[in-house]
């Protein structure tokens, strides 16, 4: 195993610096507020550096070099990924949202004078 050395990341939120120890041989893809879609995520009390890991979610606020700082909520450092030897280009999570009830049955348009042939003069 080789010496670790120290790696700081930045909160993608806050601005909060992190800091993990790394094999110095690195393959940090990025650091995102949000999971990319597929990758597979450890956290900062595990064994981020195993070849079945994709990433490290770091906890702002807890993670973070001084505890006082930070916003409290989780970011994300993903690796690069290989499959079948092609990098993986990465995809954020699909954000679900959630749409209002029924709305009205057709639009409403502006009141005025209709089209060719309503004047009646």
């Amino acid at each position: 195993m080789t010496d670790r050395v120290p790696v700081t990341y930045h909160c993608p939120r806050c601005g909060a610096v992190a800091e993990l120890q790394r094999d110095p041989y690195l393959a940090d893809q990025s650091v995102t507020p949000y999971p990319l879609a597929g990758w597979h995520y450890v956290g900062t009390d595990e064994d981020y550096e195993s070849d079945d890991v994709d990433g490290v979610v770091l906890a702002c606020g807890v993670d973070t070099r001084d505890e006082a700082d930070g916003c409290g909520e989780p970011f994300y450092l993903s690796f690069v990924r290989f499959e079948a030897g092609r990098r993986v280009d990465p995809e954020p999570e699909p954000e679900h949202v959630e749409l209002a009830g029924e709305g009205p049955p057709s639009p409403d348009g502006p009141d005025g004078p209709g089209g060719p042939g309503s004047f009646r003069g």
